[in-house]
């Protein structure tokens, strides 16, 4: 007769490669021991090679962030744009705190000379997809309220982006499911007519965005499978906005609470097809959204490849695109 250990260590979902969930809700995301990018590494306050500071801060209760500021800031009337970047992971995997997004971020501040917040929110699935964008926003939230002229009465105050930062060029990044999230953002600031009173969104950059729309075999895909494991069953399919931007039911994407869009999607992303990229733009130019829409498309590479290596050519070609939309 089995016992309750048995019980207990009995597999009830796998993405297979990636993770697997276990009877009493234990996740082991064992993709973590296939590389070393995925280690997590300290901030540092001196990073030679590309000449940033980094430090960690906790936010709320459930939300942490790791900062990027370039060292040649030299005092607070020198203004920079600001970055709040949200890593990827299928919303089930990844850090800010990875090797891979620390590495990454240092190279995306260095070269536009901003500040940097790369949020660190829960998982899915132990948190409802929902809590993922509730931290997001929370972090978001965090970061405009630094615009304001009082002071912090809860202590948690960053002197970084208070002295450094430059309110009117707040960019939001997100690759992957970070993508996912800079779309759920960006649509809640549309609806609530910016981020605060004071701060609105300038920019958006979305890279391979994990969104699942009805294209051809999509259901096969990982990108699909995983969605309807992390999911909670009313939002498990295709019918669902929080994966589909396009579906039926999803709000018009005219609300986009920014001014410019920037979209990169690879030509052999092996999770996200670049004709859902398509599709989106697509979707946006018939919604009537009155910003500037810029769409790139990088060939030959793949799903989000830049984050495995920030200096090879085509990702610093790919980082200074980044890099000239966060500083207008």
């Amino acid at each position: 007769m089995a016992n309750s250990n048995d019980n207990n260590n009995e597999v009830v979902a796998e993405m297979d490669g990636f993770y697997r969930i276990y009877k009493d809700g234990r996740v082991e995301r064992y993709i973590y021991q296939k590389s070393n990018l995925s280690t997590y590494v300290p901030p540092s306050l001196d990073d030679p090679q590309n000449n940033v500071s980094s430090k960690d801060v906790i936010i709320s209760p459930h939300v942490s962030a790791r900062l990027y500021l370039p060292k040649n800031t030299t005092n607070s009337t020198q203004k920079l744009p600001i970055i709040v970047y949200y890593h990827g992971g299928a919303l089930a995997l990844g850090s800010a705190f990875f090797k891979s997004y620390h590495n990454y971020l240092n190279v995306l501040v260095s070269e536009s000379n901003s500040i940097a917040i790369s949020v660190e929110y829960r998982l899915a699935p132990e948190h409802d997809v929902t809590t993922i964008y509730e931290d997001s926003w929370t972090a978001l939230q965090w970061v405009a309220s630094h615009a304001s002229e009082k002071k912090f009465t809860s202590g948690n105050e960053d002197l970084w982006i208070k002295n450094y930062g430059d309110f009117s060029r707040l960019s939001i990044v997100g690759d992957s499911a970070g993508g996912n999230i800079v779309y759920h953002m960006t649509m809640r600031a549309g609806r609530e007519g910016g981020i605060n009173e004071k701060v609105t969104i300038n920019g958006s950059i979305f890279v391979c965005p994990y969104f699942v729309v009805p294209i051809e075999n999509i259901e096969e895909s990982a990108s699909y499978k995983n969605w309807i494991i992390i999911s909670s069953p009313s939002e498990a399919g295709l019918h669902s906005p929080l994966i589909n931007p396009l579906a039926e039911n999803a709000p018009s994407l005219s609300q986009l609470g920014c001014s410019r869009m920037l979209l990169c999607f690879t030509e052999k992303d092996e999770f996200i097809s670049k004709e859902i990229g398509i599709r989106f733009v697509k979707g946006v130019k018939k919604s009537g959204w009155k910003g500037d829409l810029e769409l790139i498309e990088v060939e030959g590479e793949g799903h989000c490849f830049q984050l495995a290596n920030p200096e090879s050519e085509k990702s610093q070609e790919l980082i200074k695109r980044f890099a000239a939309f966060i500083q207008l």
